[in-house]
């Protein structure tokens, strides 16, 4: 029963296709009729003058002959660099060794003073950390110590080492 359906529907279905596939190609004839009638309209309309009037021994102008083609530009001459060298200016030696001589060489500035400790406080206090600013411990009973389950491989415990 199934089998004579499927068979009756497939050959509605390849009637249906033929139909179509011969309407495509007439609306494939079609266009292409049109197209050769708009390219036909199209050289008429070239062909006539500007003031509207047909020209019957119309030719299309003669193609313009390319020019030779010529040797390309020389490339411009690279740019000079952007570093340049800064030269000192020119000061005799004499006149050199006379402002060396005269300039005395700047003194240091003094090492700043150490601040003094602070009165009745003894050397390690100065850089123990203020108690008050300190975290405090929590309130409360210390929490209760809870053991982690032994430790097992991830495929299982783990063997003991070859002897």
């Amino acid at each position: 029963m199934v089998r004579r359906y499927i068979n009756d529907f497939s050959k509605a279905l390849a009637g249906e296709v033929k139909i179509l596939l011969s309407e495509v190609g007439k609306l494939r004839d079609e266009k292409r009729a049109l197209q050769f009638e708009i390219a036909e309209l199209m050289s008429i309309k070239a062909k006539h003058s500007a003031d509207g009037v047909y020209a019957p021994g119309w030719r299309p102008p003669p193609p313009v002959e390319a020019p030779p083609p010529q040797e390309p530009p020389a490339p411009p001459a690279p740019a000079p660099g952007g570093w340049r060298t800064v030269h000192a200016p020119h000061v005799p030696r004499r006149k050199q060794q006379l402002a060396l001589r005269a300039a005395p060489a700047p003194a240091p500035p003094p090492p700043a003073p150490m601040p003094a400790p602070a009165p009745n406080l003894p050397a390690w206090a100065q850089w123990r950390p203020n108690p008050l600013l300190a975290p405090g411990a929590p309130a409360g009973p210390p929490p209760a110590v809870v053991a982690s389950p032994p430790r097992s491989g991830l495929f299982g415990p783990k063997t003991p080492p070859p002897k």
